[in-house]
């Protein structure tokens, strides 16, 4: 059995969850609603204040989906009560980042700054050095900050780049002149 899986999500105050046919599940908070379609297969029951999903049978299918379906709903009830944030940060001589209205702009030693507009549902900061993206749903806010990351990764040698604030960077010795 899923050790996972089996574990009851426990609903907060102020928090309701709603079931509809195809397993299309609703979280409605105090920070907004989320909805998402989980397979249909597993059998999801809110019973007073918990909700449990149940797989049909032992199939590698259904155990695999039994873990990740109690995941997602437990994921977007931590999201509508306390949501999630992630932290980047801007490394490098002349590396920028600042923010007017929803555009991000990010000067990363490129001949032009680069522009990036916060998708809906999404808000994103600059402190100092500091990028902190926030919202409700757990994959919008990990994608955005992995695009931000993308315009210009960490590298090894000086370090320089965006990487997330809880990233090791491994840092490698550069030439050594010939003798």
């Amino acid at each position: 059995m899923s050790r996972i899986g089996r574990m009851p999500i426990a609903i907060p105050e102020g928090v309701t969850v709603e079931l509809a046919e195809n397993n299309q599940v609703t979280v409605k908070g105090p920070k907004g609603t989320l909805s998402r379609v989980l397979p249909s297969e597993m059998e999801i029951k809110v019973e007073g204040s918990e909700i449990t999903v149940t797989r049909p049978n032992d199939l590698k299918k259904m155990k695999s989906l039994h873990g990740l379906t109690r995941t997602l709903i437990n994921n977007m009830v931590v999201g509508v009560t306390d949501g999630y944030t992630k932290e980047l940060e801007v490394n490098g001589v002349g590396y920028r980042a600042s923010k007017s209205g929803k555009k991000l702009t990010l000067n990363l030693g490129y001949s032009h700054p680069v522009e990036m507009e916060d998708p809906e549902g999404l808000e994103s900061t600059v402190e100092g050095n500091k990028i902190i993206i926030k919202g409700i749903d757990k994959e919008k806010v990990g994608q955005y900050a992995a695009e931000i990351r993308d315009k210009r990764r960490p590298e090894p040698y000086k370090g320089k780049g965006i990487k997330y604030a809880d990233e090791v960077i491994r840092r490698k010795v550069g030439k050594t002149g010939k003798k």
